[in-house]
């Protein structure tokens, strides 16, 4: 017996698979390396991590 994979219309998911399934569609059409486009996402990661931690000390200090 299969199971049966339900698909959701991208509009009904969370932002975040929203805002991933839009990179992978950038970084795919742009035809961007595997190897550059995780080297590019890991430095993203970082900033928005920095920018995470900024807004969460500012927010404490308050």
């Amino acid at each position: 017996m299969t199971k049966e994979m339900r698909m959701e219309p991208l509009e009904n998911a969370p932002p975040e698979i929203q805002l991933a399934v839009d990179l992978i569609y950038l970084l795919e059409s742009s035809e961007i390396s595997p190897d550059i486009a995780l080297k590019a996402l890991d430095i993203v990661k970082r900033d928005y991590l920095s920018k995470q931690a900024a807004e969460a000390a500012c927010q404490n200090s308050n």
